[in-house]
């Protein structure tokens, strides 16, 4: 989402229910504990990653994404949040910071506790970028967990997603959800991706009428 009324658009939705049950799930499945560092990949105006240093704030959390829009947002809030901590005299939350990398990104350096993605899969060209970045950045036995749309069965199926989950979002997000529904993936899908990256120890699974998730530890 490189143009800045898409991401606007974006930052200005309230996803907030669903950001909350990627950070439950993410406890869920790992415990309280992720380890030191915790990498957001794709992580847009900085919704997770803001959700992930509260929660951990003893980790330093790093949220990465290729639009530069969506990190200047990103930014804007950080510098907020830390201006009302100043003024308020209270404790930071956590270590967290922004980067620019399109996938793949052989500069950014590994040996990450925790790799987290929501809803960056079905935006890459080749799913394979996404699986090599998660073997390039994991640490040995690190906490992963990708959540992603999940592509329905056919246009009826589809349409009656959009009509549901998107009737009030404005036109940019109904055009942006259509087009990412179409070109997300099965289960069975994701699971050919996982052999061939190597990283069949990962679950896959649907969750509810339009997602699925991917969650486990790297191979040590």
């Amino acid at each position: 989402m490189e143009g800045a009324e898409q991401a606007l658009a974006y930052a200005a939705a309230d996803f907030s229910a669903t950001d909350q049950a990627v950070l439950e799930r993410i406890t869920s499945c790992f415990g309280a504990q992720l380890g030191e560092r915790i990498i957001d990949l794709g992580c847009g105006p900085g919704n997770i990653s803001f959700l992930l240093a509260g929660r951990h704030p003893c980790c330093q959390v790093v949220g990465v994404d290729g639009s530069a829009a969506m990190l200047a947002i990103a930014g804007a809030r950080l510098e907020q949040r830390r201006q009302q901590q100043r003024q308020q005299a209270s404790p930071s939350a956590g270590s967290l910071r922004f980067e620019q990398a399109l996938l793949p990104a052989p500069e950014l350096q590994g040996g990450y506790s925790a790799v987290v993605s929501n809803s960056l899969l079905h935006h890459l060209h080749d799913p394979q970028v996404l699986w090599c970045t998660v073997q390039q950045l994991a640490a040995p036995a690190a906490a992963i967990y990708i959540k992603d749309l999940r592509r329905p069965t056919d246009q009826a199926s589809l349409e009656r997603l959009v009509a549901t989950h998107a009737a009030a979002a404005p036109p940019v997000l109904q055009h942006d959800y259509r087009h990412s529904l179409r070109a997300a993936f099965t289960v069975e899908e994701v699971e050919a991706q996982l052999a061939e990256a190597g990283l069949s120890e990962l679950e896959v699974g649907a969750v509810g009428d339009r997602y699925l998730e991917i969650f486990g530890r790297h191979p040590a």
